[in-house]
């Protein structure tokens, strides 16, 4: 499918200041579903654009909104090298989560308003933005949420003073989600896992759980930690789990 990427969108959140939202969407006519998609704590780089190019092509609306917009100018994307890793890690735990959220509420309010788009929204993030789409999915209006490696949620550590209520809430998400995982990523052990697949039985929620043999950052398509085989089959899932439930 021939797709269009349209002018980067700077919503207006607070006083004065705006979020830049890159969009990716087909050329086709016609109306599709719509995914807010979250990048890992580097913000919007090369690899995450053509995961949304990628997810676009299967005929979506894609909306990747730029996380650490009160603290980088527009269009900012953080090197994968020591010093972005160190920025990520830093505003990640800056950010009050309650920030995150009204990001979340406010590109869905425009993604949802799109022309080109049907009304049904979905989330889909990596590391940081898996667990920031989880945040999104508290949005009764997302869904289906694909979580792929999502940092910080079993230990509860995002954001200002490392003290969210992410676990807490798993039962206040009404949508289905769906979490891939590395088996050898220490970012989230086994004892991790554990804790938030337990919080999932026991809030009744609608999940689909992958675990796979990789490391953390395994669906980013530089670096030596990418595997294509597991890209392919991770991503698969997600189309999957879109086609159903974001598709009347």
């Amino acid at each position: 499918m021939i797709l269009l990427t349209d002018p980067p969108v700077d919503l207006p959140v607070h006083e004065g200041a705006v979020m830049r939202t890159h969009v990716f969407r087909p050329a086709a006519e016609g109306r599709f579903p719509g995914v807010v998609l979250y990048s890992e704590i580097y913000q919007v780089t090369a690899p995450i654009r053509r995961l949304a190019a990628f997810l676009a092509g299967h005929g979506y609306v894609v909306a990747v909104p730029e996380v650490y917009h009160e603290y980088e100018a527009p269009g900012t994307v953080l090197a994968y090298d020591p010093a972005g890793t160190d920025r990520g890690n830093e505003l990640k735990f800056a950010k009050p989560v309650a920030a995150f959220d009204a990001d979340a509420t406010r590109v869905i309010d425009w993604l949802e308003r799109h022309p080109a788009c049907t009304g049904a929204i979905g989330a889909a993030g990596v590391c940081l933005g898996g667990h920031l789409a989880y945040r999104a999915a508290l949005d009764p209006r997302v869904r289906a949420t694909a979580c792929f490696y999502p940092t910080d949620i079993h230990s509860g550590t995002l954001g200002e003073g490392r003290c969210d209520d992410s676990l807490a809430r798993i039962g206040e998400i009404g949508g289905e989600l769906l979490f891939v995982w590395g088996r050898q990523d220490p970012h989230v052990p086994f004892a991790g896992r554990q804790a938030i697949r337990e919080a999932l039985e026991n809030a009744g929620t609608a999940y689909e759980w992958h675990e796979v043999n990789a490391q953390h950052a395994f669906l980013r398509d530089e670096g030596p930690r990418y595997d294509p085989a597991l890209f392919v089959q991770a991503t698969g899932w997600m189309l999957a789990l879109f086609q159903r439930a974001l598709r009347d």
